[in-house]
């Protein structure tokens, strides 16, 4: 079932926007990352061992903070950052046992080996699998396929997406993605992974709050602290106004109280050391937003399996859907809302909801092309799992798919 709405309202002309994103080394981050990098792991582990993917979830993480002492010029971490990789995966398959923790563990160390320098992933995070075989009925749902080999959804939920950005969106993405960008010019070595963007926009004044750590042992006094908080707030001003035309102010670290020497110094440039806790599902959404203006979801995708699991799949769908509208007919702002009915085949949902703002009325694309876009994606969740695991398409970035990965849809 197909629903379509057509309005001349957009949410960019909105009076006030709020939008929030979590860096790559931020706790809720890190714990979304480790779930997807466990089930991609998961799933090429399955593929090169049995030819297919097997039933897994392991999307419950939680990150358990340490305890640190950091100082100017280098301190230490005291106690551990403990991850718990909870979930539900097929063990053992025709008479062979897949080492699930093995593969949990390593996968975990070998992220924040890529992602978080500063951190020693055996001395400084201890990972505990807890992972257990699924229950027989959902692992039996997840090996059905219907009559023609589709597989059948595993869950009742919902997924959603929009486009295009509204310039709030965009620019908060770009601020976070400068800040971490190692080729930008002048980039202090002390900047740490863990950040927080938080745009608050009313009319044309938009205001820049960001939390970034700083890493000690490359941070030798607070004067060297002051001129990395300049620079941030000097990046994300420069970023800011290349993409919009704003009454612009910017906050670096408000809570810091140099006097007392209260300021966000870190030994490994993550407040996971110490200050902070983090959960699977609690951060940046699948196109990697947090933004309550918009539509939204409360499904973590971030873990769930690629082949069966709507929890991700219909964010995906949603989201590429929405793109590709906005991508294909400029001036017009689409969100998709879809709903699945667990048994049923990934591509039959029982609702797709397409609503479309205009910029000029009688504008709307014909409902037969709207029809096709849907269909395409729909079809595309087949090979979802394959999209996933080559790298051409990621959740927890925008756009999902690359312009140069769009597939060619028939007219």
């Amino acid at each position: 079932m197909l629903s379509l709405h057509v309005q001349e309202v957009e949410a960019a002309s909105l009076p006030a926007e709020v939008v929030e994103r979590k860096g790559k080394g931020h706790p809720d981050s890190v714990c979304d990352a480790l779930a997807e990098e466990v089930s991609l792991a998961l799933s090429h582990a399955y593929r090169e061992m049995f030819g297919i993917i097997l039933h897994h979830n392991v999307d419950k993480v939680l990150l358990r903070g340490g305890t640190a002492l950091p100082r100017f010029g280098g301190g230490e971490v005291r106690e551990p950052i403990e991850i718990y990789v909870a979930g539900r995966a097929v063990s053992t398959f025709k008479g062979v046992t897949i080492p699930i923790d093995a593969i949990t563990v390593e996968t975990c160390r070998a992220w924040f080996r890529r992602h978080l320098p500063a951190v020693d992933p055996l001395r400084h995070v201890r990972v505990q699998c807890l992972i257990r075989p699924g229950s027989v009925d959902l692992v039996e749902l997840f090996s059905r396929m219907s009559a023609d080999r589709v597989p059948l959804a595993n869950d009742t939920s919902c997924g959603v997406g929009f486009a295009p950005l509204s310039k709030t969106e965009a620019i908060v993405l770009a601020v976070d993605n400068a800040l971490h960008e190692a080729a930008v010019p002048g980039r202090p070595s002390g900047i740490g992974q863990d950040t927080k963007v938080m745009a608050v926009r009313c009319d044309r004044k938009l205001h820049l709050m960001i939390a970034c750590a700083q890493i000690d042992r490359d941070v030798g006094s607070l004067y060297e602290y002051r001129a990395n908080k300049s620079w941030v707030a000097h990046i994300a001003a420069e970023t800011a106004r290349s993409l919009g035309d704003f009454q612009l102010s910017v906050d670096v670290n408000a809570a810091d109280d140099e006097a007392s020497g209260s300021v966000y110094l870190t030994v490994t440039g993550t407040s996971a050391e110490a200050g902070d806790d983090g959960e699977a599902g609690r951060g940046n959404r699948v196109n990697g937003l947090i933004v309550p203006y918009r539509p939204m979801t409360m499904e973590c995708a971030f873990g769930k399996n690629p082949v069966t699991h709507v929890g991700k799949l219909y964010n995906v769908a949603a989201s590429l859907i929405a793109e590709d509208l906005a991508a294909d007919h400029p001036g017009l702002a689409a969100e998709c809302f879809i709903v699945s009915r667990i048994g049923h085949p990934i591509d039959e949902p029982q609702l797709v909801d397409v609503r479309l703002a205009l910029r000029q009325p009688g504008t709307a694309p014909p409902r037969s092309q709207i029809e096709g876009v849907v269909a395409h994606h729909l079809a595309a969740l087949r090979t979802l799992a394959d999209d996933q695991l080559s790298g051409s398409l990621a959740i927890g970035r925008w756009p999902l798919r690359s312009a140069t990965d769009r597939r060619i849809r028939a007219p």
